[in-house]
């Protein structure tokens, strides 16, 4: 699978379940709650983690830089998918969830939806860059033992 397949298929997974666990909060009346954004870090995780397995173990790249790329990568375009999902949300369903999160901690203050989407923007992409590395700490010897084995044995 090519390494834009599995940013694009994995971006959509992260997407997905952020998305699904909104409108999951929605429906159960925790939409106001800020702590469970927090929550939305494990999917972003969980993303990157099978982006990254994936690109093991069907492209048999086991180069740590290609890896993290493909981590960061796939995180970044999760959180630009999910701010178009954000601004879409409040421009045309429900323009009052800006107030809500004007009124939460993490955003606190005045903000327009430009300066929320600034906000998240730079937040995503810090957490997508940590994320990566965290992930990438499970992977960055794999293989490394059997590349060992296989020297020996020639």
């Amino acid at each position: 699978m090519s390494s834009s397949k599995i940013i694009i298929k994995h971006a959509l997974l992260i997407t997905l379940l952020i998305g699904g666990f909104f409108f999951t909060c929605k429906l159960l009346g925790l939409e106001e709650n800020p702590y469970l954004r927090f929550l939305n870090l494990l999917f972003v995780l969980i993303g990157i983690k099978q982006a990254i397995k994936t690109n093991i173990f069907e492209n048999k790249e086991t180069n740590y830089s290609a890896n993290l790329g493909i981590g960061i990568q796939t995180s970044v375009a999760a959180v630009i998918l999910s701010i178009i999902g954000i601004v879409v949300y409040v421009k045309f369903i429900n323009p009052q969830f800006l107030t809500v999160m004007n009124n939460s901690f993490l955003i606190g203050g005045d903000l327009s939806l430009a300066e929320i989407v600034l906000t998240l923007l730079i937040e995503g992409m810090a957490s997508s860059v940590i994320g990566a590395f965290i992930i990438m700490q499970f992977y960055k010897n794999y293989d490394k033992k059997n590349y060992r084995n296989k020297k020996e044995n020639i």
